[in-house]
């Protein structure tokens, strides 16, 4: 599996733990370990993102 591919599955993987981990917040009073979660899946999808550009 060439790196492209890599990087495309995992930015799938992020897709689905990004939307799981939106599914787990509360209207309200958000607890600020699941958005520190969140910003990091965010964050990783982001730089994944420019690495597929990049290569493309």
């Amino acid at each position: 599996m060439d790196k492209l591919t890599k990087l495309e599955n995992r930015l799938q993987e992020l897709e689905k733990e990004i939307r799981e981990t939106k599914n787990r917040l509360p209207a309200h009073s958000t607890k600020p370990v699941i958005m520190m979660e969140l910003l990091a899946l965010e964050d990783e999808y982001d730089i994944i993102m420019e690495k597929i550009k990049i290569l493309k």
